[in-house]
């Protein structure tokens, strides 16, 4: 017979028994995390800190086990790489009541499905893949209530919520920390949960720090803290094409960096900036534009949910054009083109978020 994960699960919640526990609001959504490990334990709670909450009962629970990786007898099928990619990273098994998903570099292994979810392996070595697998949790939640995902970073300020959707590369995270340093709340790093309710247009993030390049870094006086000494002299040498190129990321703690209260994972979203500048000499210009006229600039924000999400039954994604368009149905839409000017966006954006004028 079949193994089912509800069997896998309370097989590796025997072997290992995870006792040290908290829990974590993600708006309206609670989470339990189980640990087997104490510095996982300690390592989690002060990664998702501002989330951290008191208090019993919970929607989903996940169990974390430090652990060797598992040597599994099960019939796993590959992920195909990412567009422009082309290492194998993934591969997956379904079960009747779940999904298997194993990481081929890391021997990372989660199981999930149902009301309850776990990780093994070397969780500690591997923090950034458990820290996206609850995330990912909160994001089948949301996407099981009708939610959209979306490609973009998110921000707020006085109650109005700006999305800045964009390709990869194009500098979401960067503008959304030039807006904290003006008083902005921080809502998402790259991933956003779109959906409506009683005829408002709302923006749910996911607790994931944002991660930013050395010149990103070395640019805004709020984060040259992030980066360690050494790293500190060799990039403060380069120029600016050789900062931009560089694969080198470090995570920002928000609250450490811009305040106590500056992380928030949800808001009113009253507008969607994408961005389409490049590296080039025309100054940057931002100007509405009509979804229904320019469906072109819809990929930039429509994100596939990928292989962490398991649909029940015959559900699917919902991942069209016209399902994104109906869904922004009269939000403010924006466009950033010419050339990259961060100064200059920043100076825009918070021109639409105080008065809704562009």
């Amino acid at each position: 017979m079949r193994v089912t994960r509800r069997e896998f699960v309370r097989r590796l919640r025997q072997l290992y028994p995870a006792t040290l526990t908290f829990k974590l609001g993600f708006d309206s959504c609670g989470i339990e995390v189980r640990t087997n490990h104490p510095d996982l334990d300690q390592a989690l709670k002060s990664y998702f800190h501002p989330f951290v909450v008191s208090g019993a009962g919970a929607d989903i629970l996940i169990t974390c086990h430090e652990a060797p990786a598992l040597d599994l007898d099960l019939e796993f099928r590959v992920k195909p790489p990412d567009p422009g990619k082309t290492r194998v990273k993934e591969e997956f098994c379904d079960l009747s009541d779940g999904r298997v998903v194993r990481k081929r570099l890391t021997g990372m292994t989660f199981v999930f499905g149902g009301p309850d979810h776990c990780a093994v392996g070397g969780c500690l070595e591997n923090l950034n893949q458990v820290v996206n697998f609850i995330n990912n949790r909160f994001m089948q939640d949301q996407l099981l209530k009708g939610a959209l995902l979306g490609h973009a970073a998110g921000v707020c300020l006085e109650g109005k919520g700006l999305a800045l959707a964009g390709f990869s590369g194009m500098g979401k995270s960067t503008l959304a920390l030039k807006l904290l340093e003006e008083g902005a709340c921080f809502i998402s790093n790259d991933r956003l949960l779109i959906s409506r309710s009683d005829g408002r247009l709302l923006m749910r993030g996911v607790a994931k720090l944002p991660r930013v390049n050395p010149g990103t870094a070395l640019n805004n006086p709020c984060l040259v803290d992030i980066v360690p000494e050494d790293d500190l002299e060799v990039f403060s040498s380069l120029d600016e094409d050789q900062l931009w190129d560089l694969e080198h990321k470090y995570d920002v703690p928000i609250e450490a960096c811009f305040g106590q209260g500056r992380f928030e994972l949800a808001a009113q979203m009253h507008g969607l900036l994408i961005l389409s500048w490049s590296r080039i000499m025309d100054p940057c210009q931002i100007r509405r534009v009509d979804l229904q006229s320019r469906q072109d600039l819809l990929p930039a924000l429509m994100k596939e949910t990928g292989l962490f999400f398991l649909p029940p039954g015959s559900l699917g994604t919902q991942c069209s054009h016209e399902t994104y368009g109906d869904l922004l149905a009269g939000c403010a839409v924006m466009e950033a083109v010419g050339g990259v000017d961060f100064e200059e966006a920043r100076r825009l954006c918070l021109q639409f978020l105080r008065n809704d004028s562009i």
